[in-house]
């Protein structure tokens, strides 16, 4: 997406709406007009003033808050599950589970932020002492995607509000009852009204809000094209941004790995969240002696999985959100069958209604390939093999991306060794890749730049502001 597409507007920014499609039915289940922009403007002017308050008032009052969230969460945890299976098709299992990660994150947040940001003193000797204080920015802009509506949502804003700034949601089109269900979560603390807001808006609004000297930077989750173009727009304006844009994760077996535990991983990293996971194992890489005892394991396994409607409990894998995202995925499948590889389950487009997808496996892949090269957003594993370690790490760098990925094996210290050497913003040994409020999240090359989470994701959007005090 270039900035002139970013720019564009589809029948006028202030003519439209949003859609909530069900993906199992293809029906919409609701609609929401687009912001005008008075109503824009009076957002962004509530949230610059709830930022004055907010930003002057102790860590106390917003852990307090941050506390209540949490809270507000789980008490909703049953409606908010429901609403996400709805729109975007996630089992409702996991849509609860999802609900109460939030709900912790907000807890966890609140009980460290007051580490996280205590200030930090220099011993300058003879020339005296300096204190680094984290004071907040400003509004950040976030620009969230659909495939955790709530947890992708909360784990750019929860650091970005216990910092002291105030947070105004751009979320995607296809989710906007979960982005108003977020609001009025946030409506139930004692967060001075406006503090975090939702904006469903048009893209071509980004370039404005961007341009406005209230908002101090933009968090972005995205694909590659649409993340670069919101980063030009706020390298324009000289706004900072973090932007997590996906990846195409290594998950590596060793020929020493325990398979009782790496196969159920695999299956757990590729097909989770019917693959609709950036840090997802996209790309599996087994060692030659094991191939073909994981490969039958993971076929029995993949075997094993339920595709069906998500309020089903029995079902593992619901639609994929979109029947635009489930064609280009059975597409980048068929190039790749067409380019040599061997299709071992799955690649079939069900009949019938709904964005369904099932549980595909790819063997022979080649770097050339799109299931390789590309990120494939849904339920696709692509299975390699190589003789060695050395090869391995080799083709684990040799993509775009580098944003996670992870190594299981007997062996720890040449599983750390390993890890070193491959080219990411995070590994896991004998793991399976998640995030986690305690470390951070974010990529290298085109999986972006910046971090989420941890000490790293309260202070992105800080100054870190020096006083030198002279001897």
């Amino acid at each position: 997406m270039s900035t002139d597409m970013l720019r564009s507007t589809v029948g006028g920014e202030e003519a439209g709406e949003s859609h909530s499609i069900n993906p199992v039915t293809g029906e919409v289940v609701a609609r929401y007009p687009w912001l005008s922009a008075p109503q824009v403007t009076a957002k962004v002017e509530e949230a610059a003033k709830a930022y004055a308050a907010w930003s002057a008032s102790g860590l106390d009052r917003r852990c307090h808050a941050l506390r209540q969230l949490g809270e507000v969460l789980g008490d909703r945890q049953d409606t908010l599950s429901e609403l996400i299976a709805l729109e975007m098709g996630k089992p409702v299992a996991r849509a609860r589970a999802e609900v109460l990660k939030c709900a912790n994150l907000c807890f966890w947040y609140a009980d460290h932020s007051e580490r996280l940001l205590a200030d930090e003193l220099v011993d300058l000797g003879g020339d005296g002492a300096a204190r680094i204080s984290y004071r907040p920015l400003g509004i950040v802009l976030g620009v969230m995607p659909w495939n955790f509506p709530l947890w992708q949502v909360l784990r750019a804003a929860v650091p970005v509000i216990a910092s002291g700034n105030g947070f105004l949601l751009k979320h995607a089109d296809n989710v906007q009852g979960a982005a108003f269900a977020l609001e009025a979560a946030f409506a139930q603390t004692d967060m001075p009204k406006g503090l975090f807001a939702n904006l469903n808006v048009h893209r071509s609004v980004l370039p404005r809000l961007l341009s406005d000297p209230r908002i101090a930077g933009v968090s972005v989750t995205a694909g590659v094209a649409a993340g670069s173009a919101i980063a030009a727009e706020a390298g324009r304006n000289l706004k900072k941004s973090v932007l997590e844009l996906g990846g195409s994760d290594p998950f590596i077996v060793l020929a020493d790995a325990d398979l009782d535990r790496a196969v159920p991983a695999a299956i757990e990293a590729r097909f989770q969240n019917s693959g609709q996971v950036c840090i997802a194992g996209k790309r599996i890489i087994v060692e030659k002696p094991i191939a073909a005892a994981f490969t039958a394991r993971f076929m029995d396994a993949v075997g094993q999985l339920r595709m069906g409607d998500p309020f089903d409990a029995d079902v593992d894998l619901g639609p994929l959100a979109r029947v635009r995202l489930r064609n280009e995925l059975a597409d980048q499948v068929e190039r790749s069958v067409a380019m040599g590889a061997k299709l071992l389950a799955g690649g079939i487009v069900p009949s019938g209604p709904g964005a369904f997808y099932p549980p595909t496996v790819l063997t022979d892949v080649t770097p050339d390939m799109p299931v390789f090269a590309e990120e494939t957003f849904g339920p696709v594993a692509a299975l390699m093999t190589v003789d060695d370690a050395k090869a391995a790490v080799e083709l684990a760098n040799n993509s775009d991306f580098g944003l996670c990925g992870s190594i299981w094996t007997g062996n720890i210290a040449l599983g750390q060794q390993l890890a070193d050497c491959i080219e990411s913003g995070g590994m896991f040994i004998n793991k399976v890749a998640i995030s986690d409020p305690r470390v951070p999240i974010g990529g290298i090359k085109q999986s972006g730049y910046g971090r989420e989470l941890s000490h790293f994701g309260i202070r992105e959007f800080c100054n870190a502001k020096m006083v030198w005090n002279g001897a």
